[in-house]
C-alpha cells in the first residue's frame, strides 16, 4: 500500500508542478494578447482555480472527529462555521489589518503544509526527511507576499478593494527584498542537500507569484498546489481512500478524498452570491473580492485544525 500512494503523491507533485508552470505561462500570453488590465481572463482563470481549492477543506470535521457522535459533530461544525464568520467579519469590518493578519496567518500554514507534504513523501520512499526551515519559510512567502507587493496589484485591489491598496504602508522594496533573501537563502540549503526536485518547486512558485495577475497567482496556488497536495495526504486519513489503496488504485484513493468536499464548494459560492447581495454592490464588480474574503476567513479553522496532521507529518 506504501508504494501506491508514493505513486500518488508523486502524481499529485507532477500536477501541482504542471499547473502552476501551465498558468504562468498563460498568464503571460494572456497579459500580452488582452492586455494586464484586462480583469475578465484572470476573473475566469482564478474561478476555476479557486473552485478546484474550496473541497480540500470541507473534510476537516472527518479527519477531527472521524467516529464522532452526532451532536459532538454538530458543535464542531457550528463552532468551524461561527469562526469563519468572525473572520469574514473583521476582514470585511477592518480591510487593511484583518487583510494583513489573513496573510501572515496564510504564508504560515501554506509553507508548513508543503513542508508537511514532502516530508510525508520523504517517508513513503525513504528519503532523508527535509527540515521544515528549509522549505517553509519561501514557500510560504512566495505565493503571498510577492503578488501583493508587485506593480500590478494595486490595479487589481483598487478593482476588488480600493481601502487595499496600501496595505503595506509603502514597505513594498523592504517585503521583497525579506522574501528574495529567504528564497536564496532556501534554495542554497536545498541545493547544498542536493535536493533538486524541492529547488524546482520554490523556483516555479517564484515564477507564478512574479509573472502572473496577483489574484491569479494566488488563486492557482491556493486550488492547484496547495489544496491537491493537502488532499492527497488526507487520502492517508480517509476509510474509503484506505480502501482505494489496498486495491492498487490510487485515482479512486483521490476521488474519495474529493467528492465528499464538494457539496462545500457550491456552498460557498452560494454564500458569497447572498454576501454580495446584502452588501449592495455590483456583483461582477465584488464577487472575486468577496469569495477570496470568504476562503481567507476558512483557511483560519481550517488552519486550527490542520495544525496537529501538520505537527505530526513533520516530526515522522
Amino acid at each position: 500500500m506504501s508504494e501506491t500512494k508514493l505513486r500518488l503523491f508523486n502524481r499529485v507533485r507532477t500536477l501541482s508542478s504542471a499547473a502552476v508552470a501551465i498558468a504562468t505561462v498563460l498568464s503571460l500570453l494572456f497579459s500580452q494578447w488582452l492586455g494586464t488590465n484586462s480583469l475578465g481572463w484572470q476573473l475566469v482563470l482564478a474561478t476555476i482555480a479557486l473552485a478546484i481549492g474550496i473541497p480540500h477543506g470541507a473534510l476537516d470535521h472527518l479527519v477531527t472527529l472521524p467516529k464522532a457522535a452526532p451532536i459532538r459533530m454538530a458543535l464542531f461544525v457550528v463552532l468551524y462555521v461561527a469562526i469563519a464568520l468572525l473572520a469574514i467579519y473583521a476582514i470585511l469590518r477592518w480591510n487593511v489589518w484583518g487583510f494583513i493578519f489573513v496573510v501572515l496567518m496564510s504564508a504560515t500554514h501554506f509553507g508548513i503544509g508543503d513542508a508537511a507534504f514532502l516530508s510525508e513523501k520523504d517517508s513513503l520512499d525513504g528519503s532523508s526527511r527535509i527540515p521544515a526551515w528549509f522549505y517553509a519559510p519561501a514557500a510560504g512567502l512566495l505565493p503571498i507576499a510577492i503578488p501583493l507587493v508587485n506593480s500590478r496589484s494595486t490595479d487589481a485591489l483598487e478593482k476588488v478593494n480600493p481601502a487595499l491598496i496600501n496595505w503595506h504602508n509603502g514597505f513594498t522594496t523592504e517585503i521583497l527584498i525579506l522574501v528574495a533573501v529567504v528564497t536564496t537563502l532556501s534554495l542554497l540549503a536545498l541545493l547544498q542537500r542536493k535536493r533538486y526536485r524541492d529547488a524546482l518547486d520554490i523556483l516555479l512558485l517564484a515564477a507564478l507569484a512574479s509573472f502572473a495577475p496577483p489574484f491569479v497567482a494566488f488563486a492557482v496556488y491556493f486550488g492547484c498546489w496547495h489544496a491537491m497536495r493537502h488532499t492527497d495526504r488526507l487520502t492517508s486519513l480517509l476509510p474509503n481512500s484506505e480502501s482505494a489503496y489496498l486495491r492498487g488504485r490510487p485515482g479512486q484513493a483521490f476521488a474519495a478524498a474529493v467528492i465528499p468536499g464538494l457539496p462545500a464548494l457550491a456552498g460557498t459560492f452560494i454564500f458569497v452570491i447572498v454576501l454580495a447581495g446584502f452588501s449592495q454592490q455590483d456583483l461582477s464588480d465584488k464577487f472575486l473580492w468577496l469569495t477570496l474574503v470568504t476562503i481567507w476567513a476558512l483557511t483560519v479553522p481550517h488552519m486550527i485544525v490542520t495544525a496537529k496532521l501538520d505537527r505530526a507529518a513533520l516530526q515522522k
